[in-house]
């Protein structure tokens, strides 16, 4: 993570949020007066915007409907955790993360994103009845609350599971950073990424041209934008 962190603050990426998992894969719990939490405080405390990240971050519904089953096989690899939740699991682990996030921080969370970009309608209605006012998916940045778009903004990421999924993922990042066709775009990494040569490369280099022409910003100036607007 400190790698990362170090990446993105040398090549111009120096507001940013982080996605926090609070039990990855049921294996690697967030403890209360850890060093780990410590530094997620730290990290909260001088600006880094926290997104509770799901709860364990596996899928392991069992999916009924084809578009469902797809996205579940084919977009990620088994995790999917929100896609196919009931409302009540939903919710209990909205509510479970977010306790433990804004325990650990000291801070609210600055909103939610499902594994894999994946929402269910079930995990879409438990956002909603928890009031979380931010959200996002691979194309937009929303308001679950109201249904309000902040911003139509796709997502610049890399892929490291294999060399091929590597090799598509540079090359839509050297295309994307160049194009850039909309107003506000997201980069989106992962601590997997550090062990790529290549793909911190694309990273840095996407991360300094989009800021040629973009001011590097948080999701807290899309809600002012939005309330200013409303």
């Amino acid at each position: 993570m400190d790698c990362l962190r170090d990446h993105l603050l040398g090549c111009g990426g120096e507001r940013m949020a982080m996605l926090v998992v609070p039990n990855f894969w049921d294996r690697s719990p967030i403890v209360r007066g850890s060093a780990f939490a410590a530094r997620l405080r730290a990290w909260a405390a001088e600006g880094v915007e926290m997104f509770l990240h799901g709860y364990v971050h596996r899928d392991d519904a069992q999916h009924t409907s084809r578009i469902a089953r797809f996205k579940s096989r084919q977009l990620t690899a088994g995790e999917g955790e929100f896609l196919g939740l009931s409302h009540f699991e939903a919710t209990v682990r909205i509510e479970m993360g977010r306790r433990l996030l804004e325990d650990v921080t000291g801070q609210p969370i600055a909103g939610f994103v499902a594994p894999a970009w994946l929402y269910g309608p079930s995990a879409k209605r438990a956002l909603a009845d928890a009031a979380i006012d931010l959200a996002e998916d691979h194309w937009r940045v929303w308001n679950p609350a109201t249904e309000a778009t902040l911003a139509y903004s796709p997502v610049i990421t890399w892929a490291t599971r294999t060399q091929a999924r590597m090799a598509s993922s540079l090359a839509v990042a050297s295309v994307a950073r160049r194009l850039a066709p909309f107003r506000i775009m997201r980069v989106g990494v992962h601590p997997g990424d550090c062990g790529e040569p290549k793909v911190m490369s694309s990273i840095a280099e996407t991360v300094s041209t989009l800021r040629r022409s973009r001011v590097v910003s948080r999701y807290a100036d899309l809600k002012a934008d939005a309330a200013c607007a409303s």
